[in-house]
């Protein structure tokens, strides 16, 4: 029996840990051949522990040329472009909207929004050449509900979940299919690196009462690179233990 990506090329963003590594390793290991793309470094050990049918690229996800070179690296390495995770994200500073740091936010809207509308931009003709595609992106249930002090997180977030809807409906007809997942807390740096206090709090109100796991978030992603989400476009899945649902 072949992998659920068997025979697929695809470019993850934020490969080099949490969410995006395992995203990366699922794929590997579904039959794809993947750029596995971050801008820490990070990447160039996940690839190699992928092995062959994976190649490391470092990156800005906010810079157009390097987003652009990217993804071509992916059409002269494996011959063409049929999946893209724009899954690159930071959560930047907290503090109430009248006292946050305005390079701050601007950051986490070049990094979040605007690093997923030029993953889009660049990859929809290349994917249009070749018959279609799915795109997957990253939002957050901070694009569904608010959390207090992340003005820029959750303003990101939202743009993620919006260019989504708006450019699923512009290809639908065209064979690329174009989703988000919004995911809840999940084990990973950055929800390490937020206060403890923060977390506890989520957790306390999440009806699973746990963080998710990178694992649960590369089974969704799968799912919805595959053929098995054929029908599926312009649509937000929410990955949260259900804490949107109270």
């Amino acid at each position: 029996m072949t992998g659920r990506l068997e025979g697929k090329v695809a470019v993850v963003t934020g490969a080099g840990a949490g969410m995006g590594k395992a995203i990366v390793e699922r794929f590997v290991r579904e039959g794809a051949m993947v750029v596995a793309a971050d801008i820490s470094g990070k990447q160039n050990e996940v690839a190699a522990s992928a092995g062959a049918c994976c190649v490391p690229f470092q990156l800005d996800v906010s810079k157009s040329a390097e987003v652009k070179a990217m993804l071509d690296l992916a059409v002269s390495r494996f011959g063409g472009l049929h999946v893209l995770c724009n899954n690159a994200g930071i959560q930047g500073g907290m503090a109430p909207t009248g006292d946050y740091d305005d390079e701050v936010f601007d950051r986490v809207m070049a990094v979040n929004a605007r690093g997923v509308y030029l993953g889009m931009r660049h990859a929809i003709p290349i994917m249009l050449a070749g018959g279609g595609g799915s795109i997957v992106n990253t939002a957050s249930m901070a694009a569904v509900v608010a959390f207090p002090q992340m003005v820029g997180y959750c303003a990101s977030k939202g743009a993620v979940r919006m260019m989504t809807k708006t450019t699923a409906v512009e290809y639908a007809d065209k064979g690329i299919r174009v989703n988000c997942f919004c995911p809840g807390s999940i084990d990973t740096n950055m929800v390490a690196g937020m206060p403890k206090e923060y977390i506890d709090a989520v957790i306390a109100a999440n009806p699973v009462k746990r963080i998710g796991h990178p694992r649960e978030i590369a089974d969704l992603a799968l799912f919805l690179a595959s053929d098995e989400s054929s029908f599926i476009t312009g649509t937000e899945i929410l990955i949260d233990g259900g804490y949107t649902a109270l």
